[in-house]
């Protein structure tokens, strides 16, 4: 039992940020910063100094990768230190396929709302022609522009929770 309780706190965490995404449209630090504090202090309990090592490292890879997404504003703050949460709780392994998961489910989502919208096809051709605007003009202000006004978006708790869920189910 001791070995799956991680995946308790997991669970627990997951459905508290659930809500409070999907809810608020904000991940607060107080639950990110706790996730990650629950995870060293779980891992170092259970099996001393390797089991903190274990927490930090999927803590710094599940935070480390998504914080390149973040530098290109593909998604937000709160969503890196969820994952560096996820990583401390579950450890690497589980982090990154977690996270393949949940990029994976947004695409379908997004692909799912500009059909039902269907506005699929002028969103790609748009999108194409600014970004080759940009490029040719060297100004991508117009660019981030389109991105902050144009975009789909969606909190990304709604590809998370599924992503948690598929890893989970391949995991056990």
């Amino acid at each position: 039992m001791m070995d799956y309780f991680h995946f308790i706190i997991l669970g627990i965490f997951i459905i508290i940020a659930f809500y409070t995404d999907v809810t608020k449209s904000l991940l607060p630090n107080w639950l990110t910063m706790s996730g990650i504090l629950v995870g060293f202090i779980y891992h170092l309990i259970s099996d001393g100094l390797n089991g903190l090592l274990f927490s930090i490292i999927g803590m710094a890879v599940g935070g480390g990768i998504l914080m390149l997404m973040y530098i290109f504003k593909a998604l937000g703050a709160g969503d890196v230190k969820l994952f560096a949460a996820i990583g401390s709780i579950t450890g690497l392994q589980f982090t990154l396929y977690a996270m393949m998961y949940s990029i994976l489910f947004a695409g379908l989502i997004g692909v799912i709302i500009l059909l039902v919208k269907q506005e699929f096809m002028r969103k790609m051709f748009y999108t194409i022609y600014r970004l080759f605007a940009s490029i040719r003009s060297k100004d991508f202000k117009s660019l981030e522009n389109f991105k902050r006004i144009e975009s789909t978006r969606f909190p990304f708790m709604y590809a998370v929770l599924p992503g948690i869920i598929m890893t989970f189910y391949y995991f056990h």
